[in-house]
């Protein structure tokens, strides 16, 4: 009977080891769980970022682009304004169309400067 008593008490003991691992496992695998809806989470996040930095760079790009741009050639419109002022008349928003008698205008000549 000693030996019925010891195969028992070995089973009964692996058995206890069996629901020890098997409660290891599960935490293992509510871990996985979450790391792969962290995983799936970042990884929207990362595309979202991706495409807005896409954006962000286009943006710049088109930004710069408007800066780089060589200055447009004086227009007909501004040339005929400068001919105006030489000629005497006010061109600024204040004065408009007026016979300058005084001298410069600062206003007029603020605006040629822009």
């Amino acid at each position: 009977m000693d030996d019925k008593s010891e195969l028992y008490a070995e089973i009964l003991e692996i058995e206890e080891q069996l629901g020890i691992q098997y409660a290891n496992l599960g935490k293992l695998k509510r871990k996985i769980v979450s790391l792969l809806e962290d995983n799936k989470r970042l990884s929207i996040e990362n595309q979202q970022l991706r495409r807005i930095l896409r954006m962000e760079q286009q943006k710049e790009r088109e930004a710069s682009d408007g800066d780089s741009a060589p200055a447009p050639a004086m227009g007909e419109g501004y040339i005929n304004l400068a001919r105006l002022y030489n000629e005497g008349f006010h061109i600024c928003n204040i004065y408009y169309g007026h016979l300058r008698t005084e001298g410069d205008c600062l206003f007029c000549l603020a605006f040629l400067n822009k």
